[in-house]
């Protein structure tokens, strides 16, 4: 098997998928819009103001010559957004907003794969959801197989789950941005899913999302993502005589829970201390806005920042009411930081509830101020789970992802020879 992957962005476990298949012999090439490699001429000019976001696409050097760029579209977006031009970027319909990048990477693949497989005998096309339609249509065109990763859980469920929120909490409804999704979008997603002979999801949450999709489904495979490096042991300081230190790092939308967060801590604060790490969805809203005042709110950290920002604190909260895994929650496990997290996040796959982390219902206050009241009586826990937390992280680096997509896409060959 010889396998085209693509991804605009090329995020942690993009990058980590690549270097499995490199190292498992099956890729053939991998497509995205910036890649930077140590040494190169987008990595030193990378070091300049108003592009150091380059550096933020740094590659493993082992992938630099299996990697095509086709660079335009994303430079384009990444522009505008510096410059303010709003109205190039508008969802959907901007020239440069997210969806036309994931097109366009789309459309230059599928353009380019007929010559591809000629001339280099690909068996597969591995896309993403959003830029998978145009290469998934020629490649069955060309009878070549395709694999679908669905990072985010799928979206009829979304909507589904999601709806509670403006009926229960409507003073948030404005941030939940994912409803903005044109008819058009949603039937392509619709489309890529009809087109798959196997889908790769990370959780078995974003797996059982799938049970309200109409059509035939191929198999789903479950591959939840690695853990960052652990560099260091967390020092655990002593609850007493000060308030126990909670931290959310996200986006800000109702989608991550966080009403649930904020209703958890009131009438706690002379307890509990709560740091706010991310951008808001929406300017305007009240709700929102009110809330920050009242706790620590940091708008933006690097990835090293956050890393450190969460070393400081004693627990971390991720309340999502749908995520696809929630990469937040490792990178706090890796820190030796213990997570409460909701059973709609990647949690149950990667966490023992009361071992490791704890696993609460979504959408429930009085789960999450169960937990700090459970803290606070037994401090202690914090670095038993803690240690645990971190000891889990150590077992399951990145590269046991890349290795486990490697075998599960090697594991495909047999089907491909019962396909011809």
């Amino acid at each position: 098997m010889k396998i085209i992957l693509s991804h605009p962005t090329g995020n942690a476990n993009v990058r980590e998928a690549a270097k499995g298949m490199l190292k498992g012999g099956i890729l053939a090439v991998f497509y995205t819009a910036i890649a930077v490699f140590p040494g190169s001429i987008l990595f030193k000019i990378g070091g300049i103001g108003p592009l150091k976001e380059l550096r933020r696409r740094l590659f493993d050097p082992i992938l630099e010559s299996h990697t095509r760029m086709i660079p335009y579209m994303e430079m384009g977006r990444l522009l505008a957004s510096k410059f303010g031009s709003k109205k190039l970027l508008q969802h959907e319909s901007g020239s440069l907003c997210i969806d036309a990048v994931y097109q366009n990477l789309d459309k230059e693949i599928a353009a380019k794969l007929e010559a591809m497989h000629q001339n280099s005998k690909i068996t597969a096309v591995y896309g993403y959801e959003d830029g998978a339609l145009a290469s998934f249509t020629k490649a069955k065109q060309l009878g070549l197989y395709c694999i679908y990763d669905l990072p985010i859980g799928y979206w009829k469920s979304a909507r589904l789950l999601m709806q509670n929120e403006f009926e229960y909490n409507p003073d948030w409804s404005s941030t939940l941005t994912g409803f903005n999704d044109t008819q058009t979008k949603l039937n392509k997603k619709d489309q890529e899913l009809a087109l798959a002979d196997v889908i790769f999801v990370a959780s078995s949450f974003t797996k059982k999302t799938l049970e309200h999709y109409s059509g035939n489904l191929p198999e789903i495979k479950v591959i939840p993502y690695g853990f960052p490096e652990v560099n260091s042991k967390k020092e655990y300081v002593s609850l007493k005589g000060r308030k126990l230190k909670v931290l959310f790092v996200g986006g800000l939308s109702q989608r991550k829970g966080i009403s649930y967060l904020f209703d958890a801590i009131e009438g706690m604060q002379h307890k509990v201390e709560l740091t706010i790490v991310g951008n808001k969805a929406v300017a305007n809203c009240s709700v929102l806005n009110q809330a920050l005042k009242l706790h620590h709110w940091i708008p933006y950290l690097s990835h090293d920042e956050v890393l450190s920002c969460m070393r400081e604190h004693d627990v971390f909260v991720f309340p999502s009411l749908f995520e696809g895994f929630g990469l937040v929650i490792t990178e706090a496990m890796s820190q030796g930081v213990p997570v409460i997290t909701t059973d709609r996040t990647a949690g149950p796959d990667i966490i023992e509830d009361g071992v490791d982390g704890w696993i609460i219902p979504a959408g429930s206050s009085e789960a999450i101020k169960e937990i700090f009241t459970k803290i606070l009586e037994s401090p202690e826990i914090v670095e038993k789970i803690g240690r645990a937390a971190q000891n889990k992280a150590k077992n399951r680096p990145w590269v046991v992802y890349g290795q486990e997509m490697a075998d599960a896409l090697a594991s495909l060959n047999m089907i491909n020879k019962s396909k011809q």
